[in-house]
């Protein structure tokens, strides 16, 4: 496959640092920018293919699945794709289609997300259903569902069967989060799974694809989707972090916005846990969810709510949840051990790296 002509470098490694977060100072070495422009020239081809496969006989289902597309997205799963794919015989066609697919999957996963949410907002722009209603949402992502996997009929049965794995775990974390613990699970454990579930599952199956569909050593699967699975949970943990920052202008949404939602994210979880053997922590743990409920009702104002999200942001409870993030994101690093020494190994290394020190 030959790279465009006219490509910047400066284009080609600002993909790998847009959609991974990657620094400008890994792509010194010839390797490294041959490695960003073969992501580079493979992620046009990915963006020509969700245009078309993005397309429907009917009107309005176009409208609807292109939405979320359009308004744009950072394509992590399918630059690591690419990226994994590196190690074997680069961005095929298979390549492509894999890739391409697990974006269309992503993006399924977004409309159904936001119905289960009541979700005002994605991408900055409002989330579907409330332009068409809930209805129309969930249709939209099942299409979009149906659109992937007859894109991997192409790549045989072991595509088919990676695609409704990832599915199925996709569902499950999803059903999981929705009923919450049983009495008897442990609450952070049964979160956890859930991380690993809704996200980490999708990142190792992007991670897995680069390797199985570009003929790279099958040895390197198992490592890959190690790595993707505890990157996925790290990401999350991030961001359980993340909603709680003052920063608004650079999370795009007011801080404890999963709070007041009534999403229970990590923090809360240790919260509540230390709460049973320490004052302070119950007494915080009670005022926080007086002012979410009070906030719910309109019965208090925007100040008091806002205080007690900035009293768990300082909590240690958020520190443990970032070093959460670091252990899981160490675990990434760990897990590339068998992968060999090389521009791809560094830019996954400096990926799980780089999870945990974003701010937004």
């Amino acid at each position: 496959m030959t790279a465009k002509p006219g490509v910047p470098l400066a284009r080609r490694s600002s993909t790998l640092s847009s959609s991974l977060g990657l620094g400008e100072r890994l792509f010194a070495s010839g390797d490294e920018r041959r490695l960003a422009k073969a992501i580079e020239v493979g992620l046009d081809e990915v963006e020509a293919t969700l245009l078309d496969e993005v397309r429907f006989a009917d009107e309005l289902a176009d409208t609807t699945t292109r939405y979320l597309l359009e308004a744009g997205g950072k394509r992590v799963r399918p630059v690591l794709v690419l990226l994994t794919a590196q190690l074997g015989d680069g961005a095929t066609p298979d390549v492509v289609r894999a890739a391409t697919a697990l974006e269309i999957t992503h993006l399924a996963s977004l409309y159904h997300d936001d119905v289960m949410d009541e979700a005002q907002m994605r991408r900055g722009v409002p989330s579907a259903q409330t332009v068409w209603g809930n209805s129309v949402a969930i249709i939209t992502g099942d299409l979009l569902f149906a659109r992937a996997s007859r894109l991997l009929v192409h790549l045989g049965e072991d595509a088919l069967r990676l695609q409704a794995d990832t599915f199925e775990r996709l569902c499950l974390g999803q059903l999981h989060e929705t009923i919450g613990p049983r009495a008897d699970d442990d609450p952070v454990a049964h979160y956890l799974q859930v991380l690993a579930d809704k996200t980490g599952s999708l990142i190792a199956t992007a991670a897995e694809s680069g390797v199985r569909f570009s003929g790279a050593d099958h040895a390197y699967i198992a490592p890959l989707r190690e790595f993707g699975e505890h990157v996925g949970v790290a990401f999350q943990l991030v961001d359980d972090v993340i909603d709680l920052s003052s920063k608004s202008e650079a999370t795009g949404k007011a801080a404890g916005t999963d709070l007041r939602a009534g999403v229970a994210t990590l923090p809360l979880l240790y919260l509540r846990e230390l709460a049973g053997h320490d004052a302070d922590a119950a007494d915080l743990l009670t005022r926080i969810e007086r002012a979410i409920n009070a906030a719910y009702y309109a019965e208090t104002d925007e100040s008091e709510l806002a205080a007690v999200v900035a009293e768990l942001r300082e909590h240690p409870v958020t520190a443990r949840t970032l070093d959460d993030a670091r252990v899981r994101a160490a675990a990434a690093v760990a897990a590339l051990g068998p992968v060999p020494d090389g521009p791809v190994k560094t830019a996954l290394t400096e990926f799980a790296e780089k999870v945990v020190d974003r701010d937004g």
